[in-house]
């Protein structure tokens, strides 16, 4: 009989990257509240003046863990703190704490990564790529390791229109493209199919895993757009500005007043806790064939597809508009002007109206806060804004088949108890609340605003409403007589 996915863990050591970011630190807290791990070491680096430890004692004060601090107050005894870095060759590892991975970790969660879009190709490659090489080369070594999931994306092959649970060639390997750095011979064109550097690298690294990991018991894990969480450990909690939430939260404080017309294309958005619950599940799954293989090396490591296309698709209109359903019953008070959009589809339109909508009010704000004194910032928020806009344009605009038959046959494949604790399914999943916890954890955690102002912040946008309309008739009256002057002029 197999063991559940909790005691396929118990007394286990996991060995987690990218602790830090969003997904690790909600992997994190997930297994150390549902499973009897008996240790869990994070890869962590030095920055900004403080140390790793340091680091990571001021990330465990937050929110995302005060279920988990009320349940278990000792957490943090379970949490082996290593100081190190993926770029690195050796990590960046003491001695010490080399030696002290390869004797004890039994599980690998590889989740670190840049996910800038616009990060220099050598640079996107040294994390993504060559840090994927260096931590399977140091799990390669591990006396007791059962199972590594690296974590990519479900956009790695982009390019494509339909993406399945496979391997796909790349224009260059893991080896070639970092020669090429070396000889400073690096084609600028190499990754010109691909958007961004983020998915190219992905590719590359997927590549490189087929071609090294034979010896592992890997899988690799494809998720699409991670929102908030549904339900763990609180519906609605999200801690930055990525994709969908930076579009939807500039909409709702009135800094963005055109978008890209999106309405009818489906985002795959994931619910954050649904994604931790299924990279668990593929660590079980993953440690579950390699056992029954008897040691054997796959043929090539398994994929899953992790998104919600398939079985419950949603669309962006649905999305935005059922965000502003929330918005007229507890807009933000920190509102700088009414929540209004308008769509545009022509890019040369787009200019235009962010011209009018955004540039032209934009420098009158930082005139403003010239007069006041204060240092302008409002052209150069735009401007930042808008390039992110444009990094995540073909992502909005282009429409992808999923194939996730692998996560679907993981998912049949659990317990009941399993599928409480490790619920994933986005079959038949409820948009409607998931997308009001959403718009509340905006206005909670990225806002930082409670219910307790929704009084006082509904009598502000009212009066940003009536200023809107005050200055929308304004410019009606302005363009009418522009038009009566030219024709009097013309006539």
């Amino acid at each position: 009989m197999e063991t559940s996915i909790a005691e396929s863990f118990e007394n286990g050591t996991v060995f987690i990257t990218g602790s830090t970011g969003f997904l690790g630190k909600m992997l994190t807290e997930k297994l150390l509240r549902s499973c009897p791990v008996d240790s869990i070491a994070i890869l962590v680096r030095s920055k900004k003046g403080l140390s790793a430890s340091q680091r990571v004692k001021e990330i465990y004060k937050q929110s995302l863990f005060d279920r988990l601090r009320n349940e278990k107050p000792d957490f943090m005894e379970s949490i082996k703190v290593i100081d190190g870095h993926l770029e690195e060759s050796s990590m960046g590892l003491s001695s010490s704490d080399r030696e002290w991975l390869i004797e004890n970790v039994n599980f690998v969660f590889h989740c670190a990564a840049t996910i800038k879009f616009n990060e220099p190709l050598e640079l996107a490659s040294k994390i993504n790529i060559q840090g994927t090489e260096h931590v399977m080369t140091l799990a390669s070594q591990m006396k007791n390791l059962k199972g590594f999931v690296h974590v990519s994306t479900a956009y790695s092959h982009c390019p494509r229109s339909e993406i399945r649970e496979e391997f796909y060639q790349v224009p260059i390997t893991a080896k070639e493209l970092k020669n090429r750095f070396v000889d400073k011979e690096l084609n600028t064109n190499i990754s010109q199919d691909w958007p961004n550097t983020y998915t190219f690298t992905k590719a590359i690294t997927e590549n490189m895993i087929l071609t090294n990991g034979n010896h592992l018991p890997i899988s690799i894990f494809r998720p699409s757009i991670i929102g908030c969480t549904k339900s763990e450990p609180e519906p609605g909690w999200l801690e930055n500005m990525n994709g969908p939430t930076g579009l939807v939260t500039g909409v709702m404080v009135g800094f963005l007043r055109t978008v890209p017309n999106i309405g009818s294309n489906i985002t795959d958005i994931i619910p954050a806790d649904y994604t931790v619950n299924a990279l668990i599940s593929v660590m079980w799954d993953t440690v579950n064939r390699h056992k029954q293989s008897n040691g054997v090396s796959f043929e090539e490591p398994k994929i899953y597809n992790y998104v919600s296309c398939v079985e419950s698709p949603l669309t962006w209109g649905r999305y935005i508009r059922e965000m502003h359903d929330q918005y007229y019953v507890a807009p933000p008070l920190q509102s700088m002007w009414y929540g209004f959009y308008i769509f545009y589809t022509n890019l040369i339109i787009g200019s235009i109206l962010r011209f009018f909508l955004h540039r032209i009010p934009g420098a009158f704000m930082d005139l403003m806060l010239i007069l006041c004194g204060k240092s302008p910032k409002m052209l150069r928020m735009y401007k930042k804004t808008e390039n992110m806009i444009d990094l995540l344009y073909d992502f909005a605009t282009k429409q992808w088949t999923f194939d996730n038959s692998n996560s679907r046959e993981l998912w049949s494949s659990l317990s009941k108890d399993d599928r409480e604790m490790f619920q994933f399914s986005l079959e038949d999943f409820d948009w409607k609340s998931y997308i009001k916890s959403y718009y509340y954890g905006i206005r909670r955690h990225i806002l930082h605003e409670d219910l307790n102002n929704v009084e006082k912040a509904s009598s502000k946008n009212q009066m940003l409403l009536w200023l809107h309309q005050a200055c929308m008739v304004l410019i009606v009256y302005i363009l009418l007589q522009l038009c009566w002057i030219l024709i009097t002029f013309l006539f």
